[in-house]
């Protein structure tokens, strides 16, 4: 079960990494040696999705990432269209910072048979999307404003609302192409003050900011489009993460 890691990451205030393939950017040959380069750097979660998916390929990815490896492959999806048996468990998003009220349950009405029949462990996911700086996928598909970058009081208040409706954990996301990542301000005032755990994403390219994400409370930080440009980043990033285990020292 995928949720305990987490909810026992938030406990012991640690820090997992967790690597994010697109399958419309990664092709079923690369998973197996991406399986290698997890396991080498102890990556605690692969998750697999991406806001198109064009490609039709995330079931075979799947399986391949799986004939080299044990690491847990959760669904992050960005449509109804993205639930496949062959995962771990599913990130089932509403987009909480969001007034669309299709991605708040539109969409999940309308995949809720497939998800029941799945037999995926599924994790309730209060996501919100920061101001990352640029127009990202996400934003576009989701036609949906971002909370600004410099507003962590907002930011707090809605993780609020998701932690009170019942979400199993909160995903802070500055979306993928973004030009700065989600603020160590938000970060902390968000983490300090949830009983959930905290997921943190975009614009991360550096181990670096990592640890600092990590400092600042984040119990799971995602990184996607740096490991594609670079997947030796893989190894000093998950370092940088069980090193950084959450001290909710470092603000900006």
């Amino acid at each position: 079960m995928v949720l305990p890691q987490f909810q026992a990451l938030k406990a012991q205030n640690k820090s997992g990494f967790a690597v994010l393939a697109d399958p419309d950017k990664i092709s079923p040959a690369d998973m197996q040696h991406l399986g290698r380069l997890c396991n080498n750097a102890s990556v605690d979660f692969l998750f697999m999705g991406g806001s198109l998916l064009m490609a039709h390929q995330m079931e075979l990815c799947i399986q391949r990432f799986k004939t080299e490896s044990d690491i847990p492959v959760v669904l992050f999806p960005g449509s109804p269209a993205q639930v496949t048996p062959y995962a771990d468990a599913l990130l089932y998003l509403s987009l909480i910072s969001g007034r669309n009220p299709d991605l708040l349950i539109g969409q999940h009405v309308a995949s809720a048979p497939q998800v029941k029949a799945s037999g995926l462990e599924v994790i309730s996911t209060g996501y919100i999307l920061v101001d990352g700086g640029a127009a990202t996928t996400v934003s576009y598909i989701s036609n949906t404003q971002p909370i600004p970058a410099d507003k962590p009081e907002i930011a707090l208040c809605t993780a609020w609302a998701g932690e009170l409706q019942g979400k199993h954990v909160i995903y802070l996301d500055a979306g993928s192409g973004a030009r700065r990542p989600v603020s160590e301000q938000m970060i902390s005032r968000v983490a300090e003050n949830i009983e959930i755990p905290l997921i943190v994403g975009g614009g991360i390219c550096t181990p670096e900011k990592v640890f600092a994400n990590c400092a600042a409370g984040a119990n799971i930080v995602v990184v996607g489009n740096a490991i594609e440009r670079d997947p030796m980043l893989i190894r000093d990033m998950a370092q940088a993460a069980h090193a950084g285990y959450s001290s909710s020292t470092v603000t900006e």
